[in-house]
């Protein structure tokens, strides 16, 4: 293992971590990204998020990895929609996590993908992007660094849609609109509308209300952590069963009703326009039905 180590200077007294990363550090975001989710940043000897601020004088250090830790099988039958050499489509469960993680090693996403594919050497997850444990539905991933790419290029683009469906607890009072409302990090995982944050735009449209509830279609066009829940949670109908944003259900163990429900996108090599659907799960429209 290797440690990359830096004193918080007075230019960077106030910034976020993740900044200083990048700055001092010359970490990309992929590895950034790699280091929060294994656990590997520290300020002052404590493992802590990209998000904090960080002070003059204060001791910055990553621990990287000579080699990453060893992909675990998971044999868990997948609902895969589309595959080729390029991609790989797959309709997520819930709660299901996305990504292997120091709280998780071994029964998510990241290790069912690494079974399906037959367990093959040198395996590298390559998610374009990633649902929330809570969050069902579709997902894509790329079976090569050139394809992962050419679509993380794609993202919050024309090229690629995502619109997900979701219960929420009472409906807005306008049926449909634009959400265009910053987000910034509240401390721990927790996002909130913030107007230093950054921004974030969530096109939505009401389409059905009963028994207190309101079944919602919800177009993403930036992607900030969160999004959906804190933009609902903002109007005043969050999401049935989120437990960070709103209030958890029994009739939903380990998630919430949030699901992605259409993508569309180019594909990185031919440059066909692949779409695809994925219905509302019966456990979400059922809480339609419940007064």
């Amino acid at each position: 293992m290797r440690e990359i180590v830096c004193i918080v200077t007075p230019e960077d007294d106030g910034r976020k971590l993740g900044a200083v990363l990048r700055a001092r550090l010359h970490l990309s975001n992929r590895q950034i990204s790699r280091l929060k989710f294994s656990g590997g940043i520290f300020l002052e000897d404590a493992c802590v998020h990209t998000g904090v601020f960080v002070r003059t004088g204060q001791c910055v250090s990553v621990r990287l990895e000579d080699h990453g830790p060893e992909t675990v099988p998971y044999a868990l039958p997948l609902r895969v929609l589309y595959q080729d050499e390029d991609v790989l489509v797959v309709d997520k469960a819930a709660p299901l996590p996305s990504i292997s993680s120091v709280h998780q090693m071994t029964q998510t996403l990241e290790n069912a993908v690494f079974a399906y594919l037959g367990c093959p050497e040198g395996f590298i997850y390559r998610p374009v992007s990633r649902l929330d444990k809570g969050t069902s539905g579709l997902m894509p991933i790329a079976l090569n660094a050139h394809a992962h790419d050419r679509m993380q290029r794609m993202l919050h683009t024309p090229d690629y849609v995502r619109e997900y469906l979701a219960v929420t607890e009472g409906a807005p009072v306008e049926k449909s609109g634009v959400i265009d409302r910053p987000i910034g990090l509240r401390g721990g995982v927790k996002r909130c509308i913030d107007p230093e944050g950054r921004r974030a735009v969530t096109h939505y449209r009401v389409l059905k209300e009963q028994n207190g509830r309101a079944l919602m279609r919800l177009r993403l066009e930036t992607g900030r952590t969160h999004q959906i829940r804190v933009h609902l949670e903002s109007l005043g109908c969050p999401v049935a069963g989120d437990y960070l944003y709103g209030t958890e259900l029994a009739a939903l163990p380990g998630r919430f009703a949030l699901h992605s429900a259409y993508l569309s996108f180019l594909h990185p090599v031919t440059g066909e326009r692949l779409s695809f659907e994925s219905p509302l799960p019966p456990l979400l429209n059922a809480l339609l039905e419940q007064p």
